[in-house]
């Protein structure tokens, strides 16, 4: 099968594959052409791509049967996918109504890797949680940077400097990670998730669990959290109040499948916080969990910087990129045959529950839901847990915990 590889849209720093997992693709009899200067930003150059096999080709398009990328392709460059062809990557579907019906017009058949059953057979394809890795460890870093404080205690001839307080809300993996890394900097730690489960992960890190609101059934049994009451969203945020208002750093990953991230965050909680504390919203690319979140700004008020990035996992991007392409080679293991050809059985669970379009159609619900082609048949996903954005931490942004 020949595999194309183009270039990501400006501002993506990550590729869709590595060298040494293009090596592994074309060992397994796939042909693998890349766009040049692919992996400048991610530190591989066309000269590893080209000693691994890959041919670099100006229009890596041309001839495609599969077209692996990062992030979703703009209109114009998904129309650029051979008629029948198959796409793969984050392609954030449950948004991406212009990029669908490009899908559906050229008969491609699409799969989002952010949509990938989250079971233990599909954990070596799980690009989400991955790159929700690298973004939990990437925010807490971010925010180190824009704190004013110093993250560990410090005993100096100054005196002693007390440790930075910071608060995670949602422990998937993003929330996981952006725990151990607080922790590693000797921050002092606290989290909350509405899972009563994973308060022994929380607590096993190191950090302490928050008293608030908890729900034993708000994960969906594809393994994504459910969307939680207007009336438990209140409750969660009275209870946080307190907590929030305490920290010096606040980390926020909650996002919900086809959903707007849940406001977890008032403006009223922002302005009981010190001036020069920080917090850092990884669910801004569906809408944030703060109040005051802006996608890709920083925004200050009153002394607080609230800041929404959405290329956390890209500002990793090597090591973000080595995840990813070995859950691509993963999944095409999954959507191939021994020929090396394209094979796609739909009635393979991860196969299905990551295909978005085939044939002309839409084939996932929340997607059909989200273009108003069904009522809302209850397929969403989504409460304090990390991006499956999908809402993604990539992100990224939210996850399996």
């Amino acid at each position: 099968m020949r595999i194309a590889v183009p270039r990501e849209e400006v501002g993506e720093n990550r590729v869709a594959l590595t060298p040494p997992v293009v090596r592994r693709l074309i060992d397994s009899g796939h042909s693998v052409v890349v766009e040049p200067g692919l992996g400048r930003g991610a530190g591989f150059p066309d000269a590893d791509y080209a000693e691994a096999g890959a041919e670099i080709g100006p229009d890596p398009w041309e001839g495609a049967e599969l077209v692996l990328v990062v992030g979703p392709p703009t209109p114009e460059r998904a129309s650029r996918v051979p008629v029948d062809a198959a796409l793969v990557g984050l392609l954030d579907p449950f948004a991406s109504e212009d990029l669908i019906r490009i899908l559906i017009e050229r008969r491609i058949t699409a799969f989002a890797m952010e949509a990938i059953p989250r079971t233990t057979l599909a954990q070596g394809m799980d690009a989400l949680s991955s790159q929700a890795s690298a973004a939990g460890y990437q925010a807490v870093l971010l925010a180190a940077a824009e704190s004013p404080r110093i993250f560990p205690m410090m005993i100096t001839a100054a005196g002693t400097i007390p440790p930075v307080k910071v608060l995670v809300l949602g422990a998937g993996v993003a929330g996981l990670q952006a725990i151990a890394t607080a922790r590693r900097l000797g921050a002092v730690v606290s989290a909350y998730d509405i899972r009563p489960q994973v308060r022994e992960q929380i607590e096993s890190l190191g950090a302490r669990f928050i008293a608030a609101p908890v729900d034993e059934s708000v994960a969906a049994a594809s393994g994504y959290a459910k969307e939680v009451s207007d009336n438990t969203q209140r409750r969660q945020q009275a209870a946080l109040a307190d907590a929030v208002a305490d920290s010096d750093v606040v980390i926020t990953t909650a996002q919900i499948p086809g959903r707007p991230a849940p406001l977890l965050i008032s403006r009223e909680m922002v302005e009981r916080m010190n001036p020069g504390s920080v917090i850092v919203d990884m669910a801004s690319r569906t809408g944030g969990n703060c109040e005051l979140t802006r996608r890709d700004e920083v925004v200050d008020h009153r002394g607080v910087r609230v800041m929404g990035p959405t290329d956390l996992a890209g500002r990793v991007a090597m090591d973000a990129s080595q995840m990813y392409a070995r859950n691509l080679a993963a999944f095409i293991g999954r959507i191939t045959d021994g020929n090396a050809e394209l094979a796609c059985d739909f009635d393979d669970e991860i196969v299905f529950g990551a295909c978005i379009t085939h044939d002309g159609e839409i084939t996932h619900p929340v997607t059909r839901r989200s273009m108003g082609a069904t009522p809302d048949d209850g397929a969403g996903a989504g409460g304090t847990t990390d991006q499956r954005t999908p809402e993604p931490d990539a992100t990224e942004t939210e996850e399996r915990s």
